[in-house]
């Protein structure tokens, strides 16, 4: 780590306080957090429940990241999806509280011209390319 990592923190922290909202909702109904490389991972409970609600943008999920939080069903999914998110992690750190923004504004162009809005976005795009 350079000496520079409290910027990428304050830098992300519009995400992270969306994220960090929802961490009691796992806490106070049974599920878990930890800190992994610098990211708090909340999981299961009533979160589990509200991720697999059916209006997310591409239908119940997995896992999903707001800055250096990271909010998924399980345990294990959130090793298995850990990759994957921390890809997004850096998505925040280069676009700050402009991410969110920039994320739904390019799934509502990619969905307005045919395309997938989740799989065809380009911060969906670079994660995925990881696993490849």
């Amino acid at each position: 780590m350079t000496w520079h990592w409290p910027l990428r923190y304050l830098w992300a922290f519009p995400g992270s306080l969306v994220g960090l909202a929802l961490v009691p909702v796992a806490l106070l109904s049974g599920g878990g957090v930890q800190f992994v490389d610098g990211v708090i991972e909340a999981y299961g409970g009533k979160l589990a429940v509200l991720l697999q609600k059916p209006f997310w943008i591409s239908g119940p999920i997995a896992a999903i990241t707001f800055g250096h939080v990271v909010l998924g069903c399980d345990r294990q999914i959130l090793q298995r999806t850990r990759r994957h998110e921390r890809v997004h992690v850096r998505q925040y750190e280069r676009w700050g509280p402009f991410f969110i923004p920039a994320y739904v504004l390019a799934s509502l162009w990619i969905g307005a011209r045919g395309g997938n809005a989740y799989l065809d976005n380009p911060f969906e795009v670079e994660a995925y390319a990881i696993e490849d």
